[in-house]
Formats: structure tokens, sequence, C-alpha cells
């Protein structure tokens, strides 16, 4: 073992617990979420450090000294999954240490580092190398040398290597760093983050099989893709009843629009030992998965959390589309959100036999039933229904999302649905099923195991899910909330205010669009 390399452990302190302190070590937990960007770059180079580390030790025992190991990984990189290229002047030192031992211009050091890692790695490029170590504001350090030098040695006191922690529990733990800097992340934590909870849920619910395909096409840091690995070995291994047996991992893909996220995810999946493929851009206006007749790739499960009722698309986003996303008679589900448009993106994504589970917002499933008149959000959601394209609809507890109290709902999709389900969705008021936290509420895990059993074999129980009709679906003029169907108390039960609102916000916009329009009529015949 290299020298130094027992001094850095500490034991015991929990990983999860060592990562948050590290993060604080800047300025607290208050100002850590700021810091995020040159924080999980920091810990995911002293991952690769660490795992580089013990790749040479094992080179080293064949060829008899590290220095020599040393020159044959530099000589052939495919000795090594990461080629790192720090090379610390007595090569029995970690290799950390040449980040460690950075003595001045240490912003400038670390990224030149990077830099030079990501430049030996292709799969690092705009990862590891996006962030300015040594960035001003108005003339002022970011992140002055003395707090990056605390942050290093805050992180150089626990080892990571593959001997020390295994890739799940490093990458749960970084998930763990994530959510931490969700709960600091006030608006913007939902553009990179869901709730574990219910990203376990959608996975177990779609049941991924060894070797699919899994898309993401709003991926954030890429937790719902990890969850549906996760959730694939766990079955696999529940059905061998314990015994671990080597299976083909699932095929991960995603795209993420903002590039800070884009990196997040991409260093989530290769710490979480995962291989994926993470590209970046606007999917809604322009998707990199394409096959190559140029049409749209298809997938085995869709699983996506995009950002609720984004108003900056408009119907010639969807009129202009090439790819056939948006069919006749759905289409364009209004300005005001494009939560539907969003579900029929994911929709074309699936092949033939696939499944997809998308969170969102609670006005997604009732908006616009129940008015006077024709409303487009309505008009995409009878299609979904009337094509028998909807499965199951999952209603959330309150105040789960790190950027809202708003509950939000997981909508299931089957292009392949059984016999027996045809005709009929399953609804689940799952609004009581949560545990009191600070800040936010969470499902426990007896929680998550009983609705993904409920939602499974669509299990129908009092006060939590009900099997409906599409008849009674269409009587109810196409409103699939769950809390429409399913009352969870005794009392009257009221439809949760936030919901309402949103349904007013909408015809209040949609009011407006009307004036505007019958403004430029009136103005065209001189009235």
């Amino acid at each position: 073992m290299a020298k130094n390399q027992k001094s850095q452990t500490t034991p015991d302190k929990s990983l999860e617990s060592w990562i948050w302190d590290a993060a604080c070590s800047i300025r607290g937990a208050k100002d850590a979420p700021k810091y995020k960007d040159f924080i999980l770059p920091l810990i995911f180079t002293k991952r690769l450090c660490d795992v580089f580390d013990d790749e040479l030790n094992r080179i080293a025992t064949e060829v008899g000294s590290r220095k020599k190991a040393f020159q044959l990984a530099k000589a052939d990189h495919k000795l090594v999954r990461f080629y790192l290229p720090l090379v610390p002047d007595d090569p029995e030192e970690p290799v950390w240490s040449v980040i460690r031992k950075l003595a001045d211009q240490i912003g400038e050091g670390v990224t030149t580092h990077m830099r030079a890692i990501a430049r030996e790695n292709p799969l690092l490029q705009g990862i590891i190398d996006r962030v300015d170590f040594n960035a001003t504001t108005h003339g002022q350090r970011d992140l002055d040398d003395d707090r990056l030098s605390n942050l290093i040695e805050a992180v150089s006191t626990k080892r990571l290597g593959l001997e020390d922690v295994e890739a799940d529990i490093i990458g749960k733990s970084y998930e763990y760093l994530i959510r931490k800097f969700a709960e600091g992340g006030g608006q913007s934590a939902g553009e990179f983050y869901t709730p574990p909870e219910v990203g376990t849920i959608m996975s177990r619910v779609l049941q991924p099989e060894p070797g699919m395909e899994i898309y993401d096409p709003t991926c954030g840091s890429g937790g719902l893709l990890v969850k549906c690995e996760i959730a694939m070995e766990e079955s696999v291994h529940a059905k061998d009843k314990g015994k671990k047996r080597t299976v083909d991992p699932l095929k991960l893909f995603g795209q993420e629009y903002t590039p800070e996220t884009w990196a997040m995810a991409n260093m989530n999946m290769i710490i979480h030992d995962m291989q994926g493929q993470i590209e970046i851009g606007d999917t809604f206006k322009n998707p990199k998965f394409r096959s190559k007749a140029g049409k749209l790739r298809t997938f085995d499960r869709v699983v996506a959390n995009p950002m609720w009722n984004q108003d900056w698309f408009t119907e010639s986003d969807y009129d202009n589309d090439e790819l056939d996303r948006f069919p006749a008679g759905a289409g364009f589900p209004g300005k005001s959100s494009a939560d539907w448009g969003w579900v029929q993106h994911m929709h074309a994504s699936l092949n033939d036999k696939a499944r997809a589970a998308v969170v969102l917002d609670t006005g997604a499933a009732s908006r616009g039933s129940g008015n006077a008149g024709t409303n487009k959000e309505k008009t995409v959601r009878q299609w979904f229904v009337d094509n028998d394209l909807i499965e199951s609809v999952l209603y959330l507890p309150e105040n789960l999302f790190y950027n809202t109290t708003a509950p939000g709902i997981v909508l299931f999709l089957n292009k392949a649905k059984p016999k027996e389900r045809q005709g009929k969705v399953f609804l689940v008021n799952a609004s009581q099923v949560f545990e009191k936290g600070d800040p936010k509420n969470f499902i426990p895990e007896a929680g998550i195991q009983r609705i993904a059993d409920t939602l499974i074999g669509w299990q129908q129980e009092e006060k939590l899910s009900r099997i409906v009709d599409h008849a009674e679906l269409a009587k109810n003029d196409y409103n699939i909330s769950p809390s429409r169907y399913i009352h969870t108390s005794d009392a009257e039960t009221y439809r949760p205010i936030a919901e309402i609102v949103e349904e007013l916000n909408v015809i209040e916009a949609e009011a407006r669009e009307t004036d505007k329009a019958l403004k430029v009529i009136l103005e065209k015949i001189g009235v």
C-alpha cells in the first residue's frame, strides 16, 4: 500500500457524514450548495485518484514496484479504467498527494491538473475540466485559496479506493451530497434532483430487466437512471434468493439541458460504476437520440421528471416537429404548460412493448376538466385515455420536492397493456403515505414498497387505490387525478387548493389569449 494512505482514513465517521463535512468546510452548511460545482468535481477526482492508486498497486505486485507500474500505465492506458497524469515525486506516495500538496496558486494548480486528467480521458472531457477553481467575479476569487485548501484537506481525510468503499456505497453517498445541495438549492433544486423515494417507486413499478435500454430525456443529475439500475439488480438478486450472479447491466441514456447538471449526471454515473450515455442540449427542441434513419430512437423504459409547467414552448414548436412526436388529436397542449408535450415526447420514445413513468404537476391530471368549452390540455389527456396508453396514476404526498410544496403525480404509460387491464386506469392516492421531515416530508421504505406493490399488482384498497374504467373517466370529463376518485378521510374531501389555483391560472391565461386574438380580429375589420 502506498505511503500515507492509512493516515488519511477516518473509519469512525460514516461516508455520508464525511462527505457533507467536506462540503461544509468552505463556509458552513448554509453556503455549501453555492459551491457544489467546485465540491462535486473535487470529490469525484479523489475517487478517481484512489481507484487509480489501487490499480497501480495491483500492477506493482506483478512487476515489482509502483515506479514501474506508473511507467506501464503511462505507456498503455488500457491497463487502467482512467489514466491520471499525476505522478508524485515519490512513486510510493498516493496520487492524490499531487493535489493535496499544492501550496500556492492552489486554484490554478487544481484547474491545471483536472484539465490534464480530462485530456487523457475523453470520457471525462467537459465533466471535470469545465470548472475553473481560479475563477473571479468582479476581481474577487469565487473560492479563494485558503478555503480551497480547507476543502482539499477535508476531502483528503477519507480514502475512496476499491478496497475502502464499494461503488454503490460511494454512489449513495454522492447522491446524499446532491440531496443536501438540493435542500439549500431553493427553486433551482428541482432542475437536478428528484426525491429518492419517488425515483425508487418509479423504478420498481417499471420493473426493468437485465440488458434493457432506459432513457431519461430530462435526466438532471441522473438519479432516476441510477435508480432503475439498482431496482433491476435488487430484483435479480431477490429472485436468486441472495445468490449473486453476473447480470447484464442496463444501457442508460439521458439528455440534460444545463451544462453543470450534465456534468453532474456524468460524474454520478461513473462514481456509481455504471455505464451511461448522457447528451447535452434541449431535448424538447433537439432530442439527441435518433435512429440511423433520423427518426426518434425508442427504448424499453422511459423515466423522467421534467420541469413542471414550462411556458416557453409555442404552438410552432409542436407544428414544426419533424419526428412525429405530437400526433393528430393531441399535439399542442396550450402555452401555459408543456407537461403533456413532454408526455408526448416520452410516448414517442417508447418501443412497441415499452413502459414509462413521468413525474408531473398535479394540475396536469385535471386542468380543463369540468370547464365549459374546449381545453387543449384536456384534449391531449383525452387522447392518451382514448388510446389506452395510461396504465396508472399515482398521487404523491405534499412537500416531497425541493422546489415546491405541491404533491405532484406520477403518470405510468404502457404501450402493451395486458388484456385484462385494457379500457381501465389504476389510480392510487398516496397523499397520506408519508412521514414528517425537516425540511421536507419523506416516504419511508415500508411506504415505498406498499405503493410499489399496489401499483404492480393493481391491488384495490379503500382510501388508497381504485380501478376506474374509461367510461367513468369520460363521465368526469377526463379528470384522471386520483384525488377526484379516492377520498382519504371520512369527512368530505376537498380538492387541494394548489390544484384549483393552477387550473384558475390556466383559465385566465387562455382567456387572455382569446382576448388578444379577438382584439386582432376586431382591428382587422375596423371595429
